[in-house]
């Protein structure tokens, strides 16, 4: 049985925009993939491993090659377990708003986690940096209060240029982008980009199959 892992970033619930439309991809994904089950990481109900000394010297160990102690090890089986439950979904929905231009901070600290050598990533001074997690369709749900298609404002997205590039740098590539701008404009503006956000989530959902 395949999986489909959907991390959950916004604390507002049946107030979320982002989780509104998550939702509706959900159940069109869930009434075309029957065979699928569907795992739920709400980030703000997690107890998310906090990123310890121990952790911090097991992780550089690795890029070095180097043994880890007792302690070490024991900080860095208790990553690789939470990382290991991550690669082993088939796809991927990420819900998230953009909190002051940029991602919440549940969700840089679920990707500070998951972004570990020999887990997610490889690196040798011959090839650089490599993708270990592949081949794994993902979609991003965005929302945001602001408007930022133009030239003006686009380089103030330092959600999806920023967590795209994280992404793509554990291996993620296949990626579809469901934005809903404008949600603080006028009600009519909000309702109407809501509305082809929700119709993008159902077309994608039903494409995956």
């Amino acid at each position: 049985m395949s999986t489909l892992l959907y991390i959950e970033s916004s604390p507002r619930k049946e107030r979320s925009t982002s989780i509104k439309i998550a939702q509706e991809f959900l159940e069109v994904f869930r009434a075309h993939n029957t065979d699928c089950n569907i795992t739920t990481l709400d980030l703000w109900s997690m107890n998310l491993p906090e990123f310890t000394d121990e952790r911090i010297n097991a992780k550089y160990k690795v890029l070095h090659g180097k043994e880890h102690s007792p302690q070490e090890k024991e900080a860095w089986d208790e990553v690789s377990h939470f990382v290991d439950g991550f690669k082993a979904a088939d796809y991927y929905l990420f819900s998230l708003p953009m909190w002051n231009f940029s991602i919440p901070y549940k969700l840089k600290h679920f990707i500070d986690i998951i972004t570990q050598p020999g887990l997610t990533f490889s690196y040798s001074p011959e090839t650089g940096y490599q993708g270990l997690v592949t081949g794994k369709p993902c979609t991003v749900i965005y929302s945001r209060g602001g408007e930022y298609a133009s030239e003006q404002t686009a380089p103030l997205d330092y959600q999806k240029t920023y967590f795209e590039f994280l992404l793509s740098f554990i291996g993620v590539t296949n990626i579809q982008s469901i934005i809903l701008d404008g949600t603080l404009g006028a009600p009519e503006v909000k309702e109407t980009n809501l509305a082809s956000a929700m119709a993008q989530a159902k077309t994608i959902a039903q494409s995956m199959r």
